[in-house]
């Protein structure tokens, strides 16, 4: 590919850090606030379940923006667009940082979420062209790195901040990195000569559809297990205009003359395989982000910065990886280096089902580094092949589509993990207590000599009894709620597993276009 008149003496580094600081920020933005929520809640007079639509909120405008970004770099201009989508999220950062109500809050979250939505597409898009062909694989990369690594480094930051400082310093810590990011922009960033501004019709039916139809999608995912799922008449309803969007949306974009989605990349093979596991990919990828510290935390007892450094494996081992998955890329059958990442991910994934109550930290740490070390293997792989039969001029196109299928994929992984977890803790609750009674030798044992030890420390009869029932029905609990843990995470290795034969029925990337991918 020929280089950009404009672009041609800039040194590409450069580039990579200026899309890098503001995507990592968008990215880390996902998970940052999750731990700071009951603070926010109790300082804004509100409910904690109030305070989830500060999430909410972000992911369902995060989510509207995301496919309509190949469209808006096209009409309005690359460059433009992100200069306007940074500014708007590090200006919405400070004043979600200001918030003096709940509802103050969720109105610049939603901004936010809206101006962050183009980042992801938009810095590969960059990020690669701006790379001579050999050092593409370098820079998926370092741009997977951000996208691997912020999700996890996310509730480590969040919890730090909260605890030593405020909760609004969760939003504020973004406004630096965002003044950097729109100075570098403004100076090294300019757009292809083959993507200048182009004067199309607006797809309006599209557009509503794709709101209709995703936000519904995303509101209903990300409040259904709070609500029980189909039990609610709010979730239900939800369900039914994300059919009616999504359904509309797809008839509506293979008709229009100028989609606001073009659906034809999926007449692509290699994209559409490739497009399909990356949605099981942030299935499995944000679902273990989620499940890790609630088990580290509510069930083993761990505190936030205990659960962060035992998570912290993962992340270095991602850290330390991908610049080797980058050099290998192109060298080694993609398909190949994507095949042993899923088997990596899936073993940590089946080690850790394997854990029980008296699991010592380290434990964790063999599986979380394959865990981190197979992401690398996955991310710059897949990237490269789903993307590499695209041609460049339609590559924000399917570069919008693949990251919101990702982020959808991560939407079901962690209602479907969460939900999973609630029901099989009940599931195993049930089998448990049919075996907890006086008529079982163990049980009574336990009971017997729960009993003896209330009653020595002062007790009377009743009480030291009905404590001891309370103390075996505790341990029951806590017994299956770790079963119920180890078969969501053997479901996710599962997953992976399902997905290997996949791999082999996509295209092998042609020779010297190795990482033409967004």
């Amino acid at each position: 590919m020929a280089s950009d008149p404009a672009t041609k003496d800039i040194n590409p580094w450069l580039i990579a850090i200026a899309v890098m600081s503001s995507t990592f920020m968008e990215v880390l933005d996902t998970t940052v606030v999750n731990v700071s929520l009951p603070h926010i809640a109790g300082n804004l007079s509100a409910t904690t379940d109030e305070a989830t639509w500060t999430l909410t909120s972000y992911l369902v405008a995060n989510a509207i923006i995301l496919p309509m970004t190949g469209w808006l770099a096209s009409t309005f201009g690359r460059k433009r667009l992100l200069m306007l989508s940074v500014t708007g999220f590090t200006t919405a950062s400070f004043f979600c940082g200001l918030a003096p109500s709940l509802p103050f809050l969720i109105f610049f979250r939603v901004i936010q979420g809206a101006c962050g939505g183009g980042l992801q597409p938009l810095s590969q898009a960059i990020l690669l062209e701006s790379f001579p062909p050999e050092k593409r694989g370098q820079a998926m990369a370092f741009w997977a790195l951000g996208i691997v690594v912020a999700p996890m480094l996310g509730p480590v930051a969040g919890g730090w901040l909260t605890d030593n400082y405020s909760w609004r310093w969760v939003f504020y810590i973004n406004v630096p990195i965002g003044v950097i990011a729109i100075l570098l922009t403004q100076a090294f960033i300019f757009d292809p000569h083959y993507l200048r501004k182009e004067s199309k019709g607006i797809d309006y039916w599209g557009i509503g559809l794709l709101v209709l139809g995703i936000g519904s999608l995303q509101i209903m995912l990300d409040k259904g297990q709070e609500d029980d799922w189909f039990g609610s008449h709010f979730i239900i309803t939800l369900a039914v205009l994300a059919v009616i969007g999504i359904g509309g949306l797809l008839v509506r974009e293979l008709k229009a003359e100028h989609p606001i989605i073009d659906l034809s990349v999926f007449r692509y093979r290699s994209y559409a395989i490739g497009t399909f596991i990356m949605t099981v990919v942030g299935f499995v990828l944000y679902g273990s982000t989620v499940l890790l510290p609630l088990l580290m935390q509510e069930l083993l007892g761990y505190t936030a910065t205990h659960a962060g450094i035992t998570n912290l494996p993962r992340g270095m081992a991602s850290f330390i990886f991908m610049p080797l998955v980058g050099y290998l890329t192109g060298k080694v059958d993609s398909r190949k280096l994507l095949g042993v990442g899923f088997l990596a991910t899936a073993f940590a994934m089946y080690r850790i089902s394997m854990f029980s109550l008296g699991v010592a930290s380290w434990n964790f740490w063999l599986p979380l580094t394959v865990q981190g070390a197979g992401l690398g293997l996955i991310f710059v792989p897949l990237t490269t092949v789903t993307n590499d039969p695209i041609p460049r001029e339609r590559m924000g196109n399917a570069t919008s589509i693949f990251n919101l299928m990702r982020n959808i994929g991560a939407s079901v992984g962690i209602a479907m993990v969460e939900t999973m977890q609630v029901r099989k803790a009940q599931m195993h609750i049930n089998i448990l207590d049919e075996h907890v009674n006086p008529a079982n030798p163990l049980a009574r044992q336990t009971i017997d000599g729960l009993r003896a030890l209330f009653m020595s420390q002062g007790k009377d009869a009743v009480t030291a009894t009905h404590d001891a029932y309370a103390a075996v029905w505790a341990m029951v609990q806590q017994q299956a709620a770790m079963l119920a843990y180890n078969d969501a995470f053997r479901f996710l290795a599962l997953m992976f597993v399902v997905m290997l034969p996949l791999i082999f029925l996509m295209r092998k990337p042609k020779k010297g276009k190795a990482v033409m991918a967004h």
